[in-house]
């Protein structure tokens, strides 16, 4: 079976060598996706509600900016890879800190999917890639 990779100029570079999103008969695979600001290197000033000081300590921590910011990157890459957020069946949860941030999370999630209910998936992880504290991993009919 073929497949087709897709990478968006309206979310944030990968940190690595993959394709924002991968097309394989009707469905869509994301990759991890986390909220960044859209054409954003991994740099700690491009995560939305973040500033941190010259030892990497939070000055300023905003989780449901980052929250609202991945739902806005995952949107633009389901678009541009020929989806819609309605169209999205799984979706899988990696946080940083669940005890902090899971109730935040869970607010700003009924707010984006009150309407189109994936099945979804929760974890707590030790670390992400860069500064973030969420990450979403995605797939969708096309």
């Amino acid at each position: 079976m073929s497949s087709t990779k897709f990478s968006s100029e309206n979310a944030p570079k990968p940190v690595g060598l993959y394709p924002h999103s991968r097309k394989v008969g009707n469905l869509l695979f994301l990759s991890g996706v986390g909220p960044r600001i859209a054409k954003s290197d991994s740099n700690d000033s491009s995560v939305p509600g973040l500033t941190l000081d010259h030892n990497g300590n939070f000055t300023t921590f905003d989780f449901e900016a980052q929250c609202h910011s991945v739902f806005q990157n995952i949107k633009a890459i389901l678009e541009d890879s020929g989806s819609s957020w309605e169209n999205l069946i799984d979706v899988t949860v990696f946080l940083v800190n669940m005890k902090r941030d899971f109730a935040t999370y869970n607010k700003v999630y009924a707010q984006y999917f009150k309407d189109n209910q994936p099945c979804r998936t929760t974890v707590e992880i030790n670390a992400l890639p860069t500064p973030i504290a969420i990450e979403l991993k995605c797939i969708a009919t096309i």
